[in-house]
């Protein structure tokens, strides 16, 4: 009985660790200011993530190798290197973000300044990440995050106009009073916060965690097909209740607690709490989830030993390395720069380098002598080189639409 339990399991995960701070303010913000015109932005960095996603763990079941072992073997040590470092300073950035989120949740059902709560959303993370089991972290924070629920009973409280949602979400353009410039470093932070690189990373080393083997590719895709696309669906709920709860009167979200409004005006005090419950669950998985990813990069990349299930004495850098991340993280919120701020640097950034660590993945998917008959099918390819094609653009006009509009002001 508990075998056949695993797939949900490990589906409340990927919905855990998908909707994360980046999600929430960015679908927020969206929804406020563009209405539902951005919903192709979801799709598209949800289909992203599937497709990847399913790369990687096919190439920890069948290769039974993580993703940065790749990137190492594939780009060569100093290229290699080039890319973790980027890819571990946009981790840290994650890992600020996201304990940053919980420390506004924790603001929010306390009314105490979040900045209170930063070293105790800190400490909070270092000890999941050092002591509580990975069942334990799929499992909890999984069934929590399934609170975010809330955004799409919501919608059918709330006086909705679905016809309306559907022409916006069917017609993407720039609403009146918005400028292009905006509108498209929105799309990108949508994209972004689907596609950031440590997703994938803690995605296939989680494979390898749970000891997926060729026997287990249906559970496998179990977990990315279903739980992506739900982590998609609770992200485009989230931003059609904000377009029809707050766009109507104007209302800008600037703020985590007013991407919360919708649940409370259509629910009472019961969707604020079902909402907050989500917030939290979603950020401190994601919080853990991003410190695990540093660890896992740099053992991976090093070869050193590596396992959250392992202990101390096993793989010492590892757990150093992952808590190191969580302090660092820590630190720089509390030189009291806004967590939101780096969510957006976060989610840009990382959508600028989904390529360096995607490609690699790609050529080693389609290697026989890794993968025998489990390479990529043609028709696989060809979508992965048509959104591959797409990250490089982001990739070109990422930053330049970040200095243009002063992070989407």
């Amino acid at each position: 009985m508990r075998g056949a339990f695993r797939p949900a399991l490990g589906v409340l995960t990927a919905i855990g660790g998908f909707v994360d701070i980046s999600n929430l303010v960015t679908s927020g913000v969206t929804g406020a200011r563009f209405g539902m015109t951005l919903t192709w932005a979801i799709v598209l960095g949800t289909g992203a993530m599937i497709l990847y996603g399913e790369m990687a763990g096919r190439l920890a079941a069948i290769a039974r190798r993580p993703v940065f072992h790749v990137v190492r073997e594939r780009l060569g040590v100093r290229t290699g290197l080039a890319n973790l470092a980027a890819v571990e300073a946009l981790s840290l950035l994650t890992v600020a973000a996201e304990i940053g989120g919980v420390a506004f949740v924790l603001e929010l059902l306390t009314g105490v300044n979040y900045l209170v709560w930063v070293p105790v959303a800190g400490l909070v993370t270092g000890l999941i990440v050092w002591r509580l089991p990975f069942s334990g972290l799929e499992n909890i924070f999984g069934l929590l995050g399934l609170t975010l629920i809330v955004f799409v009973v919501a919608l059918f409280v709330l006086p909705t106009d679905w016809g309306a949602l559907w022409h916006g979400a069917t017609h993407p353009w720039v609403p009146r009073g918005e400028g292009h410039p905006a509108y498209f470093f929105y799309a990108i932070s949508l994209v972004g916060s689907c596609v950031i690189p440590y997703q994938v990373i803690f995605f296939s080393s989680g494979g390898r965690e749970e000891h997926w083997t060729r026997e287990r590719l249906t559970e496998m895709r179990t977990n990315v097909l279903v739980g992506f696309s739900l982590g998609g669906v609770l992200s485009v709920a989230i931003m059609a209740a904000v377009a029809v709860a707050l766009r109507p009167r104007g209302i800008q979200v600037e703020h985590l607690s007013q991407v919360a409004l919708p649940a409370a005006e259509a629910l009472g005090r019961v969707g604020a709490v079902l909402a907050l419950v989500g917030f939290g669950a979603a950020t401190l998985a994601a919080a853990a989830v991003s410190a695990l990813s540093t660890g896992y990069g740099v053992a991976q990349y090093f070869g050193w030993p590596w396992g959250k299930d392992r202990r101390f004495a096993e793989a010492p850098r590892f757990h150093l390395a992952t808590l190191s991340g969580v302090a660092v993280a820590t630190a720089m919120l509390l030189t009291t720069v806004n967590p939101l701020t780096i969510t957006i640097l976060s989610v840009v950034l990382g959508a600028a380098a989904v390529p360096l660590t995607y490609f690699p993945l790609m050529v080693v998917v389609n290697d026989r002598a890794y993968m025998g008959e489990h390479v990529n099918p043609g028709w696989l390819n060809a979508l992965g080189s048509l959104l591959m094609l797409a990250m490089v653009v982001i990739t070109l006009v990422a930053v330049p639409l970040l200095l243009l509009t002063g992070g989407g002001s």
